[in-house]
């Protein structure tokens, strides 16, 4: 084991709640294994291994983060997306592969998302024309995670959102009823509305868009009672 997560695991170890555990697991519908370390503790306890002096090189990410994804604790898989995102705007474009693997192995909503939104959305900034490729290929993939992640990578860009790519992507999942899907469409929007009203209201309406898409596409709209 690297040295690194070889220390992540010594932190962690004192900390296990089984209790705590046990809930955790339940909340994620049984799918992973927990130590029982809620996030505040968790970040707590790393805040050492997260200093300048202490942090990984860039170069050494993909063999740190694929082990601790091998971990069979969920808390290692966010300790590895956290070590991401302190390490994002030194990504080179070819962690485009380590990304895509990472979101299709272990995948459920609280690593997808935040790889989504951290992660694939500072890459798109950086890397435009090498991301779109790989945005071309994930938001008609036949994985739902890595099209729910083509749907959320501009969650956090505001004015630089690509209203039309966006819009577009989801016209291409809009039939697409799983659950996952659905409330990734709403959740874009309502992101979007913040800044773009008048453009979200428009394409709700145009799209005939209904249910849980269109519930969430309006929520920050409706309770500051614009639209």
């Amino acid at each position: 084991m690297h040295a690194w997560n070889n220390a992540v695991k010594l932190a962690f170890e004192p900390l296990a709640n089984a209790d705590k555990a046990l809930q955790m697991q339940a909340y994620m519908r049984n799918r992973f294994q927990f130590y029982g370390i809620q996030s505040t503790p968790r970040r707590a306890v790393l805040k050492p291994l997260f200093t300048k002096e202490r942090l990984p090189e860039v170069d050494d990410l993909p063999m740190i983060v694929r082990e601790l994804w091998s971990l069979p604790q969920r808390e290692f898989q966010m300790v590895a997306v956290d070590l991401l995102i302190h390490r994002k705007k030194q990504l080179p474009d070819t962690f485009f592969d380590e990304v895509e693997w990472l979101i299709t192995t272990k995948s459920w909503w609280d690593t997808v998302d935040l790889l989504a939104s951290h992660i694939v959305g500072t890459l798109y900034l950086q890397h435009n024309d090498r991301s779109l490729y790989y945005i071309g290929h994930w938001r008609s993939s036949d994985n739902m995670w890595l099209r729910r992640c083509a749907l959320l990578y501009q969650l956090k860009f505001k004015q630089q959102t690509d209203t039309g790519l966006l819009f577009e992507i989801i016209k291409e999942n809009q039939s697409d009823n799983a659950f996952f899907i659905q409330k990734a469409i709403g959740w874009s929007l309502r992101e979007l509305s913040k800044t773009n009203a008048k453009a979200v209201i428009s394409f709700i309406h145009q799209q005939n868009m209904q249910g849980l898409a269109k519930r969430e596409g309006l929520k920050w709209l409706s309770q500051h009672e614009i639209g």
